[in-house]
């Protein structure tokens, strides 16, 4: 671990990027070329006085998550991001993981659609972000971490996990999933360790997991419609759409209303309303 150097390299890459570049205002006055520290603790979900501790090469040794939070906010490439961890002393986390690298571009994306509810995850459907009207329509990151906290993981050992879609729908998308999911570990290849044992473990579990694991059914997911249920909006009908990233392992999601439905007007009333507990008091 060198902190010394660590906080000369966050300082390096914070002075090289301009705020339109991450989505904040470029602002009259400004005596940084880059970002100023409060925006990059702001963007990575930290405080600032730890942020200025990171810089000023004190503080505590920062934790695999804060890392990744800080490597998004100043648009590390994967180089960059990985030499980040080795300054830290922390191990480069797995390209499954919930603190996966994430290409910059895709972040840049997931910025322009800031009035469209959208979330980046991996092949293994694993969230990686989202932004805020993502976690207003499709609620908080799970606990967790690896591929436990992956959704296709919760959907076939957390019954909680199906509340998102109408009964009705299960059947449908357990196959849809489980499809899909055979498409990715095919294409890591049978030498990939995550996904063996992801599926493995799957198929210890849930019966009808494995089940469906042994139809062999193959299809990505690109364009899906979908009913989700909102606790306070009640079924929403949305489009969702991906975008895969070149080597197909992180996925953008976006979700666009259902022409002739009321999901136009439901999605509005979300962005106005965002992530408040929009439940009615049972008392």
């Amino acid at each position: 671990m060198d902190l010394a150097e660590l906080g000369a390299f966050l300082k390096s890459r914070r002075d090289r990027i301009r705020p339109p570049d991450v989505g904040l205002p470029a602002g009259p006055r400004r005596r940084v070329p880059g970002l100023r520290r409060d925006e990059v603790a702001q963007l990575a979900g930290a405080s600032v006085d730890y942020y200025i501790e990171l810089e000023r090469g004190s503080g505590a040794q920062p934790s695999e998550q804060m890392l990744a939070s800080f490597a998004r906010a100043l648009r590390l490439s994967l180089d960059e991001r990985n030499h980040l961890y080795h300054l830290a002393g922390r191990p480069v986390p797995p390209s499954g993981s919930g603190a996966a690298h994430v290409h910059p571009a895709m972040l840049d994306l997931l910025d322009q659609l800031s009035g469209t509810p959208a979330r980046v995850i991996t092949d293994l459907h694993v969230m990686l972000l989202q932004n805020r009207l993502g976690a207003a329509l499709l609620g908080p990151a799970p606990p967790g971490t690896g591929v436990r906290a992956s959704f296709v993981y919760r959907w076939f050992t957390d019954p909680a996990a199906r509340a998102l879609y109408p009964p009705e729908d299960h059947a449908r998308h357990a196959e849809s999933f489980v499809a899909d999911l055979r498409a990715a570990v095919a294409q890591r290849g049978a030498r990939d360790e995550e996904s063996s044992a992801f599926i493995a473990d799957l198929r210890r579990r849930s019966p009808e997991f494995a089940e469906l694991w042994d139809r062999h059914d193959v299809a990505v997911r690109r364009v899906e419609t979908k009913r989700i249920v909102h606790p306070a909006l009640g079924l929403i009908d949305v489009n969702c759409l991906n975008l895969l990233s070149e080597d197909g392992r992180q996925r953008l999601l976006w979700f666009s209303p259902v022409a002739g439905t009321d999901a136009v007007e439901k999605l509005e009333l979300l962005s106005v309303l965002g992530t408040q507990d929009l439940a009615p008091d049972p008392r």
